[in-house]
């Protein structure tokens, strides 16, 4: 016969693992939804982890999307967060308006940014922002300031659009938006390999060779010209912001990034991954992942 220890200790057990059970549900039970921009663009979000965490908001690169982020959303280091990513305008899921204002105006990428926290009901969220998604994050903050966020992580990110900035790669920015559909899917290729360092497995790489034939031409034309004001955003912000970069990176100029980015604030805190290329998150998945959860402990803290 179970004694009443016996029976409380397996109540206790029982309780335990119901409890794992509700919480491993409602994370599970989060769906995929679209919240609608000031102009009226449909903008795709997915949600994972913790949907009671601290918010990190996933704001990926050119010719990407949410997909960019399953070595972290998978993380089960970052599982306590409430993970928030979204597809950018012209990519994934979201929708690709046909005028070039829509790519080209900054404002547009910040109000969509803006668009995600507001709908996500996300508060005070910590934003990852990857190569041009660095650049939106600026240029949300240039429109909206950093109240209603606890910080932000750059990686491989675009500080301005200069040539002293960005690595040169003239045949390939030009091929992504020839009219001749082999040359356009050879250069977006190309594009995608200049990534890395080194190149994660096969089925990942061809997963990003289907997000970038999935985006918009009408985007590829017109985004090297998005405006950005880069004093009045980043320059301006106060909240913790860290800067992450490949010493490899083959598509952004690390050292002189770093440095525009350390005039303009001298408060931003940088690290360099050696290994690294323009995609640390993958090519160093595990130490990304750590130095964000350090870094939006540390976010958390500040703001109490």
């Amino acid at each position: 016969m179970m004694s009443f220890k016996c029976f409380n200790h397996g109540r206790s057990w029982l309780a335990g693992l119901l409890l794992m059970g509700a919480s491993w549900l409602a994370q599970a039970a989060v769906q995929p939804y679209t919240v609608t921009a000031p102009d009226g663009v449909s903008i795709a979000v997915q949600e994972a982890g913790d949907p009671n965490g601290q918010p990190i908001i996933f704001i990926h690169g050119l010719l990407g999307s949410h997909l960019s982020w399953e070595k972290q959303v998978e993380s089960p280091e970052l599982q306590r967060y409430r993970l928030i990513t979204y597809d950018l305008r012209g990519h994934g899921r979201s929708g690709q308006p046909g005028e070039g204002d829509a790519y080209s105006d900054g404002r547009r990428w910040a109000d969509d940014l803006a668009a995600v926290i507001a709908g996500s009901g996300a508060r005070r969220p910590v934003l990852v922002g990857w190569s041009l998604g660095a650049a939106v994050a600026t240029n949300y903050l240039a429109a909206y300031g950093d109240e209603k966020i606890a910080g932000a992580v750059y990686v491989g990110g675009v500080i301005e659009l200069k040539p002293d900035q960005i690595v040169a790669h003239p045949s390939v920015y030009s091929g992504m938006t020839s009219p001749d559909l082999k040359t356009q899917l050879d250069a977006e290729r190309e594009f995608v390999a200049l990534c890395f360092a080194t190149r994660p497995d096969a089925d990942t790489f061809q997963r990003l060779l289907a997000n970038a034939a999935m985006a918009s031409e009408n985007m590829q034309k017109a985004v090297h010209g998005m405006s950005l004001d880069a004093p009045k955003g980043l320059g301006a912000m106060h909240k913790p912001l860290l800067l992450i970069y490949g010493a490899r990176d083959a598509l952004v100029q690390a050292e002189p990034s770093f440095n525009r980015a350390k005039a303009l604030n001298p408060s931003v805190l940088g690290k360099f991954y050696p290994s690294s290329g323009h995609s640390p998150f993958l090519e160093e998945a595990q130490r990304f992942n750590h130095d964000l959860s350090a870094f939006v402990d540390a976010a958390m803290r500040a703001r109490r």
